[in-house]
């Protein structure tokens, strides 16, 4: 989760990517070196897997052969289709042993005569086979060790895999793998670029471990810690932001992927209660290898199964916990903390915005919020957050769970349905708590990324094309588009089909999961709702990426009316507006005479004007067009001084 939510996501990690950057800039450093060498050291510290056998390892001296060298293209056209893992957990000693069985579609566009995964540095690849109609032959691969920030390491392990036959573009290939190691909590890709130790470790908390009740494990996935083999280029967190782009393009490339997880656990003592898989939770169940030892010295092994399903838009997560969890007595929340002490106030807190949810979104969430208290920086899957709970004022709590149990009311498998509307509830809570001022400021301040990230396209009859970073909303894999603009089309919308039709359309959309396959169901929907045609907002917000519309106000006319004889006379104004983006926008145009004021709405095409007339009582003073509600490539308030001549 990012501040635009609520609750800061990472936020070290971002502005340490950017330090990064401006410091390689300002330093002039020359290239980094080929980030490749063969893994021949293990850490001796680590605790040895018996079970399985020793990886290969090649002479201190060995240096990387020449067909280790990949490329960016061949590192990133694997796509896994599915992830079938048996995960074998000994927290005790932080250690870890997969075996996975994969499917892996070639999306790049030439064959793949060789296929590269990557984990943590501090797991290695055992065996890798291929399976061929039920047949399992054992493949020839090498390791090589990678820099990258996709791992909290800074460094992952890489097989690569020279196949008997090149991959075909979209096909696909099925491999069985064995790997082992251990992953303790390390922070070292933040330290490497300044991060002070206490905030590095916050940050990066993956890790097996056995000393929280609360949270005994905690894997993120790619991005954060490689418990389970992923397939891309390296990545710099001095590199821009092209960490936290990889991370959405795989959500978005592998949410059709059919991931299963059988899960066990040893233990000594207590055993643990429930593991939680992409957000999803089932009970772990324990089985005491002596039932006759006292509890505390009682030795057993603890698991869990989760039934095969798709992905979704996430990275693949893995938690456990000692604890059960304690849920409201409304049902809105169900929290595992030691900290008994701030239920009461994230219930209080649920409390004063459940009111606003129920009237935008429906009677009662399809879920509670599970919160999982455990110290760092939060993360979020949906209805699902970890973060720190401490017993605050409801009130300061309230706009962080707007976002959360809105994702509780409304479930979508459309990132900007799921995230848009849960931002746009945020922005409706500003509104009523501090005025629409304050939320519309909220809105333009969180759109200034959002037009320098989108591309300022070129005329359709220009030969330039549009360029490549454009995103529609239903193909997003940025945040900046799928939760920012998301929020603004929602407020958008809000003017354009009205208020009552837009809650209908939002309860109808929630009532019908099926709806969530179609990407143009809640179009239809608010159509519906509304008894309007929104085709065209829809074509240049939703479907395309048009960028954002830039308008200017190219003319203001005024014109007095003959009036009644001891009546102030009646004005028309006629304002021409300039778009010069290739998004289409509807703006409020007002125009102001003292305290009075009148207001229409405006649609004007892209690369085109429209002209507007508005009548006021009073002789007009000012103009302005849009109000911020509209997000725009420059400023998005144009207002002008109405200079009338006296007769």
């Amino acid at each position: 989760m990012n501040d635009r939510k609520g609750l800061k996501f990472l936020p070290l990690l971002a502005m340490l990517a950017l330090a990064g950057g401006a410091r390689a800039q300002q330093q002039d450093q020359p290239p980094a070196p080929s980030h490749g060498t063969v893994l021949f050291h293990r850490d001796d510290t680590m605790e040895p897997d018996a079970s399985a056998p020793a990886p290969a390892v090649p002479a201190a001296s060995a240096k990387p052969a020449p067909e280790m060298a990949l490329t960016d293209a061949e590192h990133d056209a694997p796509t896994f289709t599915a992830y079938d893992l048996d995960v074998h957990l000994a927290p005790a000693t932080a250690h870890i042993a997969v075996h996975a069985k994969l499917r892996i579609r070639n999306d790049g566009l030439q064959p793949l005569a060789r296929l590269a995964m990557q984990l943590s540095s501090s797991l290695h690849w055992d065996e890798v086979s291929l399976r061929d109609a039920g047949a399992v032959v054992a493949a020839s691969f090498a390791q090589q060790a990678i820099d990258t920030d996709a791992d909290h390491t800074g460094l992952a392990s890489e097989a690569v895999l020279t196949l008997p036959q090149p991959l075909a573009p979209k096909a696909e290939i099925d491999l069985e793998v064995f790997y082992s190691g251990t992953i303790p909590q390390n922070a070292e890709r933040l330290e490497r670029i300044g991060a002070p130790h206490p905030d590095a470790i916050a940050a990066d908390w993956d890790a097996i471990s056995p000393d929280s009740t609360t949270a005994a494990t905690s894997l993120r996935g790619f991005g954060d810690v490689l418990w389970y083999p992923v397939a891309a280029p390296p990545l710099f967190l001095g590199d821009g932001a092209k960490l936290f782009d990889a991370v959405g393009r795989a959500k978005l490339r592998q949410s059709a992927a059919v991931v299963h997880l059988h899960l066990a656990v040893e233990y000594t003592g207590e055993p643990p209660v429930a593991a939680y898989f992409c957000g999803r939770r089932e009970p772990l169940s324990a089985i005491t290898e002596d039932a006759n030892q006292p509890v505390a010295q009682a030795a057993g092994i603890a698991t869990a199964e989760f039934a095969a399903r798709p992905l979704g838009f996430r990275i693949p997560s893995l938690f456990l916990t000692g604890r059960s969890a304690n849920v409201t007595g409304d049902g809105l929340i169900a929290a595992i903390t030691d900290h008994e002490d701030a239920l009461p106030a994230y219930a209080a807190a649920a409390k004063l915005v459940q009111p606003m949810l129920v009237d935008w979104l429906g009677s009662a969430p399809l879920s509670s919020l599970t919160v999982l208290d455990h110290p760092g920086q939060p993360f979020e899957d949906d209805d699902f957050l970890v973060a720190p709970m401490r017993a605050l004022a409801p009130a300061t709590l309230a706009p962080s769970l707007v976002h959360l149990l809105s994702h509780a009311w409304l479930g979508s498998s459309r990132p900007w349905m799921d995230e848009g509307v849960a931002q746009f509830m945020s922005l409706l809570w500003i509104e009523r708590t501090q005025g629409r001022e304050a939320a519309i400021e909220n809105l333009e301040q969180s759109a200034q990324p959002l037009a320098l990230a989108e591309p300022d396209l070129e005329d359709p009859q220009a030969q330039n094309p549009p360029v490549p970073q454009a995103q529609s909303l239903i193909a997003a894999s940025s945040d900046i588009y799928y939760r920012t603009k998301a929020a603004a089309v929602f407020w958008m919308l809000r003017s354009l089909a009205g208020e009552v039709a837009l809650k209908q359309a939002l309860q109808a959309y929630r009532g019908h999961a099926a709806l969530g396959s179609d990407p143009e169901a809640f179009e239809h929907e608010l159509e519906q709702t509304a008894h309007k045609d929104l085709r065209w907002f829809f074509d240049d917000w939703v479907y395309r990426d048009r960028g954002l519309p830039d308008l200017t106000i190219a003319a203001v006319t005024p014109s007095e009316m003959t009036g009644q004889p001891g009546r102030d006379p009646t004005w028309l104004i006629a304002v021409v507006v300039r778009n010069d983006g290739a998004a289409a926008a509807e703006v409020p145009v007002t125009v102001r005479s003292g305290s009075f004021s009148a207001t229409e709405r405006l649609r004007v095409a892209g690369r085109s004007t429209g002209t507007i007339r508005i009548s006021l009582a009073g002789r007009p003073e000012e103009i302005q067009v849009n109000d911020g509600s509209v997000p725009e490539m420059r400023t998005s308030t144009h207002s002008r001084q109405i200079t009338v001549n006296s007769r």
